[in-house]
C-alpha cells in the first residue's frame, strides 16, 4: 500500500510521544531475525497508555496509515520488521505489572512486561509464569502473546495460550475488545482469546493480558547427559518421551552449537561427546521420574551426570540458554523453528547434516526434544542475505524437511515475513482464505502489520 506523507505527520503528530529520528526508526526496522528491512520506517510512535494506543489506531485508520506493533524486538521471524510507508507502534514502555492475586494465581500485565521480570514478581508469592522462552530476560509478554512463544518448559506447562486467561486488545478503528475472563473454565461465545494469541499482531494490538501462575515445584531434579552424535541423542530423547514421564524440560544441543558455548563462555561441554540431552523432572515425584529417564537414555549415552545442586544446574540452563548469543559472535544468525512428531527427531537429525552439506550453509541445532520443536540456526556472514540465495535454499528445505515427517513450519515463532512463502503448502488454500476472511471484517484496510503472518 502506498502512503501520503501526510497521513504519516498526522499520525505522529496526534501521538503523545513520536520520533522521526533515524537512530528511533532503524532500532524499530528489525527484529532478531537476521532479516535486514530495505528502508526505514516512517516513524515511531511510543504509547504509555491504552488512550495512547486507542488515539493512534483511531488516527491511522482515518489516514489509511500502516502500524506495525513492536515490544522488545527478540522476535525471530521479521514479525515485528518496519519499512518505508508504516509507523511502528512500540509498547515497550508499557512494561508494568498491574496484579498478582496469590489466591486465584493470576497476573496482570501490560504487554511490554518482561517475561523475567513477571516470574521475579510472582516468585515472592511462590509461584511462576510457564512459558519460558530461552529469551526470557530480555523478552516481553506482549511478544509471547503475538507468536504464541512456548519455551523449554512448554511440554509438561504448556505454551502462552495455555497461560492467557484474558486479553485487552485495541482493534485497527480503536474500539477496545475484552477476550477470555479471569475464571479457569469458560466457554460462552467463540474463543477469541485463542484466536489473538499467535495473530502476530495482524488483528489487534495487546495492551493487558491477564496471566495464568502455577506453584513454584517443591524439588527439582537435573540430568546432564552426553552422546557421540545429533543423532544418537535424538533418539534418547525420544526414548524419554516413550517412557511415558513427563520431564518438565529436555533440551537437545548439538556438538557443533556445543563448541559455540565453549569458544563463548570458556566451557568444556564439546569434548564430553558430539552432542548434549539436558533434562529436568519436577513436583512431589521429580527423583523418581530422574531415575525412570537415565534408565532410558543409558544405553545410548556416552556419560550421565545428575546436577549436584541448584547452582550446578543453573549452569547447565545457561549455556542452553545463552546458545544463541553465543552463535551470534559467530555470525549473523537466522533461526529455524520446524516442529516434527517427537519420535522422530533423529530422522530430522539426519536430514538437517543433509541439508547443510549441500547448501553449504553451517547449520547449527538446539531442540525442545519434549515436544518435537527444532530450532535449526544459520549462521551467515554478514553480507549474506536471508531472503535469497543459500539461506532461502536451506530454510525451505529444513520446512520441506519437517513437512515430509508430519511436521509443521513453524513451533513458536511465527511466520512474519521469512517464512511466508511456505505457508501455503502447509495449510492449504482453504484455511488460509479463512484466516484473510478473519483478518477482513477485523482490520478491513489491512493496516495492522501488513504482509505479515497469511
Amino acid at each position: 500500500m502506498s502512503l501520503h506523507t501526510s497521513s504519516t505527520s498526522a499520525v505522529l503528530a496526534g501521538a503523545r510521544s513520536a520520533s522521526l529520528s533515524e537512530t528511533d526508526r532503524l532500532d524499530a526496522s528489525t527484529d532478531r531475525s537476521g532479516y535486514v528491512s530495505q528502508s526505514l520506517p516512517d516513524g515511531v510512535v511510543f504509547a504509555e497508555t491504552t488512550d495512547d494506543v486507542v488515539s493512534t489506531l483511531r488516527l491511522a485508520t482515518a489516514h489509511r496509515t500502516p502500524i506495525v506493533t513492536r515490544g522488545a524486538g527478540t522476535g525471530l521471524a521479521a514479525g515485528a520488521s518496519a519499512r518505508s510507508g508504516e509507523v511502528v507502534l512500540d509498547v515497550s514502555r508499557m512494561n508494568k505489572i498491574l496484579r498478582i492475586d496469590p489466591v486465584e494465581q493470576l497476573a496482570v500485565v501490560e504487554p511490554g512486561a518482561l517475561n523475567a521480570d513477571l516470574n521475579a514478581a510472582v516468585g515472592e508469592y511462590g509461584l511462576f509464569y510457564a512459558p519460558d522462552p530461552a529469551s526470557t530476560s530480555i523478552c516481553s509478554i506482549g511478544g509471547n502473546v503475538a507468536t504464541n512463544a512456548g519455551g523449554m518448559r512448554c511440554a509438561k506447562y504448556g505454551v502462552t495460550r495455555d497461560a492467557v486467561l484474558s486479553l485487552n486488545v485495541v482493534l485497527a478503528d480503536g474500539r477496545q475488545l475484552r477476550t477470555g475472563r479471569e475464571t479457569m473454565k469458560g466457554v460462552s461465545g467463540y474463543d477469541l482469546n485463542a484466536l489473538i494469541v499467535g495473530s502476530e499482531g495482524t488483528l489487534g494490538v495487546v495492551t493487558e493480558a491477564t496471566l495464568r501462575l502455577r506453584p513454584l515445584p517443591v524439588a527439582t531434579a537435573t540430568v546432564a547427559a552426553f552422546f557421540p552424535d545429533f543423532a544418537t541423542a535424538a533418539q534418547a530423547a525420544s526414548a524419554v518421551i516413550a517412557s511415558r514421564i513427563q520431564p518438565s524440560m529436555l533440551e537437545l544441543i548439538d556438538g557443533q552449537t556445543l563448541e559455540a558455548i565453549d569458544m563463548a563462555m570458556g566451557t568444556t561441554y564439546r569434548s564430553q561427546g558430539g552432542a548434549f540431552l539436558l533434562a529436568q523432572t519436577d513436583g512431589y515425584g521429580a527423583h523418581l521420574e530422574q531415575d525412570v529417564l537415565i534408565e532410558a537414555i543409558r544405553p545410548l549415552a556416552t556419560s550421565i551426570e545428575k546436577a549436584n545442586d541448584d547452582e550446578h544446574a543453573a549452569e547447565l540452563v545457561t549455556a542452553r540458554r545463552e546458545a544463541i548469543p553465543c552463535l551470534e559472535k559467530l555470525g549473523r544468525v537466522s533461526i529455524g523453528d520446524i516442529g516434527v512428531p517427537r519420535g522422530r527427531l533423529a530422522e530430522v537429525a539426519v536430514g538437517l547434516n543433509d541439508i547443510s552439506e549441500r547448501t553449504g550453509v553451517r547449520i547449527y541445532s538446539v531442540v525442545h526434544a519434549s515436544d518435537g520443536n527444532l530450532h535449526p540456526m544459520l549462521v551467515l556472514n554478514p553480507e549474506d542475505s536471508v531472503t535469497e540465495g543459500p539461506a532461502k535454499v536451506a530454510l525451505g528445505e529444513m520446512f520441506y524437511l519437517a513437512k515430509s515427517l508430519g511436521g509443521t513450519l513453524t513451533g513458536e515463532h511465527g511466520i512474519g515475513l521469512l517464512k511466508r512463502d511456505w505457508l501455503l503448502p502447509e495449510l492449504g488454500e482453504v484455511s488460509l482464505d479463512v484466516m484473510r476472511s478473519i483478518k477482513d471484517a477485523i482490520d478491513p484496510h489491512g493496516l495492522l502489520n501488513p504482509g505479515k503472518a497469511i
